[in-house]
C-alpha cells in the first residue's frame, strides 16, 4: 500500500508546521496555536498518519554523540538489489534507503561511532554477495543543509509553495526548549547510564520505540524501557536539551504530489563549494545537500513534480551554478526506508 496523494488545507499545513517545530507538542497546545479544538487536531493527525502521509519519528543526532555520518552508493546486479536494500533497511543504523537507476544501484545513509573506522565498519557489515559490483562510501563533511533537514541522508520534503505557515507568535507558543550548548557540547550526555558518549540501555529502548512512533505515550515508553514514567519524562528532557534526540515529521514526497525524486552527485570547484551549498540549500526542490569526501564533493536529494519538472530544475537552477564541473543524476525508483524505523508498508 502506497501513501495517498492528498491536498492539505490550512489546518493540515498548520499542523505539519507545528509538528516540525515540536513533534511531541501536545495537541491541546497545537490547537491553541492554530485556533481550532484539540479534537480537530487529533483527528487530522490520525487521518494523515493512517493514510501514510506523515508520521513523527524520533531520531538520534549522531554528531552530538561523536558519530560520523556517511552516505553509501552500492551498484549491484538487478536480481540482487531488492534483497540487499531490504537487508540494509533492517539495520538500526541506516536511514533513507533507496533503489536508484532502474534497480541497479542503492543509496543509504549510515552513522558510525568514529570517522577513521567508518568505512571499514560499513564494508565489513554489508551483506556478503558477489552480485555487488561496487561500493562507494562518502563521509559527510559539516552539517547537512536544506528545508527541514535534521539528519543526514534526506529530510522532510518542504510543504508546497504558498502553503500556510505559522506566524512568529504561533511558533513561540510551540517552540520546545532550545538545545543547551553547555550540555553535551563535547558530545557527552549528562546522566546516561553508561556515562560519557554512550547511551544507556533504557535510553536506547526509548529511542527504539520513538523511531517507530515519535508521539508514543509515556506509559508505552516506560514499559519498553523498564523505568517509571517520571524517569521517561526526565530522560526525554535531558536528551532533547542536549541536542541528542530530535523529532522529525516524515512525509513521503509522493503524498504531496512530488513523484519524481533523485539523488545528485556533483563535482564542484573547491573555492566555490560553500557558495554552491548555500545556493542549493535555498532551492525549494532540495530537501538535503551536503559536502562529502570521495570522487565527488557534493551530494543532494531533490523532489520534483514529474520528470519534466526535474529536467527544468537541472537545466535551470543547477545549470546556472557554473562552479559545478560534473553532475550525475540517479532517479529514485523505490524508497525502502526513510527516517526512523523500517516502514511497515513500502512507499
Amino acid at each position: 500500500m502506497k501513501p495517498e496523494t492528498v491536498v492539505l488545507d490550512e489546518v493540515d499545513t498548520g499542523l505539519v508546521h507545528a509538528l516540525e517545530i515540536d513533534g511531541r507538542a501536545p495537541f491541546r497546545l497545537v490547537g491553541a496555536a492554530l485556533g481550532v479544538s484539540e479534537n480537530t487536531v487529533a483527528r487530522r493527525y490520525r487521518r494523515l498518519r493512517t493514510a501514510g502521509v506523515l508520521r513523527v519519528v524520533g531520531v538520534l543526532n549522531g554528531a552530538r554523540l561523536g558519530h560520523s555520518a556517511w552516505t553509501l552508493r552500492l551498484r549491484c546486479t538487478p536480481d540482487a538489489a531488492t534483497a540487499l536494500a531490504d537487508a540494509l533497511a533492517a539495520r538500526p543504523d541506516t536511514s533513507y534507503v533507496h533503489l536508484l537507476s532502474g534497480g541497479t544501484e542503492i543509496s543509504c545513509s549510515v552513522q558510525t561511532p568514529t570517522a577513521d573506522r567508518g568505512e571499514e565498519l560499513l564494508l565489513r557489515k554489508l551483506p556478503r554477495t558477489g552480485r555487488v559490483t561496487s561500493v562507494t562510501a562518502h563521509l559527510l563533511l559539516g552539517l547537512p543543509q536544506g528545508p527541514g533537514v535534521a539528519r543526514p541522508g534526506g529530510g522532510p520534503v518542504a510543504l508546497p509553495a504558498g502553503a500556510a505557515r505559522l506566524t512568529p507568535e504561533q511558533v513561540a507558543l510551540l517552540a520546545p526548549p532550545a538545545a543547551d550548548e553547555a550540555i553535551g557540547a563535547d558530545g557527552d550526555v549528562p546522566g546516561t547510564e553508561e556515562g560519557g558518549r554512550a547511551l544507556g540501555p533504557a535510553d536506547r529502548a526509548l529511542v527504539e520505540v520513538l523511531s517507530r512512533d515519535g508521539r508514543a505515550g509515556h506509559t508505552e515508553l516506560a514499559a519498553a524501557a523498564g523505568v517509571s514514567e517520571s524517569t521517561v519524562r526526565r530522560r526525554l528532557a535531558v536528551l532533547r536539551r542536549a541536542g541528542v534526540l530530535a523529532f522529525l515529521v516524515d512525509i513521503p514526497p509522493a503524498a504531496l504530489g512530488f513523484r519524481t525524486e533523485a539523488r545528485l552527485w556533483m563535482s564542484v570547484r573547491p573555492s566555490r563549494l560553500t557558495e554552491v551549498v548555500a545556493a542549493m540549500a535555498g532551492h525549494p526542490e532540495v530537501s538535503f545537500v551536503a559536502m562529502t569526501t570521495g570522487p565527488t564533493n557534493l551530494v543532494a536529494a531533490v523532489n520534483c513534480r514529474d520528470p519534466l519538472d526535474l529536467a527544468r530544475y537541472l537545466t535551470g537552477r543547477i545549470a546556472s551554478l557554473d562552479a559545478i564541473r560534473t553532475l550525475e543524476t540517479a532517479p529514485v525508483i523505490r524508497t525502502v526506508k526513510r527516517a526512523g524505523a523500517l516502514l511497515p508498508l513500502r512507499r
